[in-house]
């Protein structure tokens, strides 16, 4: 509460902090004053040639870079064309079965993993098959399927001869 104490007043009575007020007031105001026509009679004159030289490499490196996207994405849409006509078609739906070994259930399991035609099956690799094999259970872990990309490589060939002739082997004539 003594901050709030403080006497304002002289000797003789009169007020003293009201006149200090008015003569900070005015020196601010001076002050501004001044400053804003001394900016209107002498502008501050900035060098920018840094800085457009500066804009004008960045500029012709985003043109640069542009002209690459714009390559590089015409040889994306040809190298997907290549792309696009030599993966297997997926609306080829061959039945797996066929192959000896494979029942409905194995089939159901290799077309859950997204092998879908003989020539999918004939390109997947032993381990691939005999994992999805083992992660269905102890019932598809007894079946070998050793045999199974050979023989869907002969019947996505169109070998059914000797696709047939080689499962009777495999049977063992029973």
């Amino acid at each position: 509460m003594l901050l709030l104490q403080i006497k304002t007043t002289a000797c003789d009575g009169s007020d003293l902090f009201w006149p200090w007020i008015w003569w900070l007031f005015g020196a601010f105001l001076l002050v501004y004053l001044l400053r804003l026509i001394l900016n209107k009679l002498f502008p501050k004159k900035f060098d920018t040639s840094d800085y457009d030289a500066r804009i004008k490499t960045l500029e012709s490196q985003l043109d640069a870079c542009r002209k690459e996207k714009s390559a590089l994405a015409a040889g994306a849409a040809t190298a997907a064309s290549f792309v696009a006509a030599s993966q297997v078609d997926d609306s080829v739906k061959d039945d797996l079965t066929k192959v000896e070994g494979i029942g409905p259930k194995i089939k159901e399991l290799l077309n859950n993993d997204g092998i879908w035609s003989f020539k999918q099956l004939s390109e997947s690799s032993l381990e691939r098959i005999q994992k999805i094999l083992d992660d269905a259970g102890p019932r598809f872990r007894v079946h070998n399927p050793k045999t199974w990309a050979q023989q869907a490589k002969l019947a996505a060939e169109g070998k059914w001869a000797e696709l047939q002739k080689w499962q009777d082997e495999l049977k063992g004539g029973i």
